[in-house]
């Protein structure tokens, strides 16, 4: 019989992730955000090839961030809303976590797989976070899709891309639900 893991099942059935425009700090410190990799580094990673690593933002870095959104807004044609849109979530930004897939096309892999690695790197990063007592959010954006937006505000080479942008630090108020998915609805059984 299954050991059942009720508080981590219970965290899960109740995880809210926390907008990362109303976070503040304090943030973790190296340590404790070392931990929170480690256990996002758990992740399945079919053929251990470790298709992913993180970059860790702090301080100054966001001002330099947001320039760069600026510039890739410009490059790119956007309106000024659009580009205005996304600095209030690095505006008071004091930490967070880019996850950055960089598939081996040589690999027996898929690369959908190693993408998929990826994205469960994000997800894991992101309740590590929440499980260990701070709000995180798993964000991304038009400009993270931008090579030259990728390589200036990053320093990623052609090959990688951002999968998410990880913001972590304290809530300034305990976010409230929103609607879930109807698991019915969107369930099928297929028993042969």
């Amino acid at each position: 019989m299954p050991v059942r893991n009720q508080a981590a099942l219970d965290f899960l059935l109740t995880r809210r992730s926390v907008p990362a425009k109303t976070m503040t700090g304090p943030v973790p410190d190296k340590s404790e955000l070392e931990v929170i990799l480690t256990a996002a580094a758990r992740s399945p990673d079919h053929g251990k090839l470790v298709p992913w690593r993180f970059v860790v933002l702090q301080g100054k870095a966001f001002e330099r961030i947001i320039e760069e959104i600026k510039r890739a807004g410009v490059r790119q044609n956007r309106s000024d809303d659009e580009i205005a849109k996304p600095l209030p979530h690095y505006n008071n930004a004091q930490l967070a976590v880019v996850v950055v897939e960089k598939v081996d096309t040589e690999a027996s892999i898929p690369v959908v797989e190693q993408v998929y690695s990826a994205g469960a790197v994000c997800m894991a990063l992101t309740n590590a976070a929440l499980a260990s007592g701070w709000g995180a959010n798993w964000l991304s954006g038009w400009f993270s899709h931008d090579a030259t937006f990728r390589k200036d505000a990053f320093g990623l080479d052609e090959n990688e891309r951002v999968v998410g942008i990880v913001h972590i630090g304290t809530p300034k108020s305990e976010p409230s639900d929103r609607p879930r998915p109807d698991v019915a609805a969107i369930t099928s059984w297929v028993n042969e």
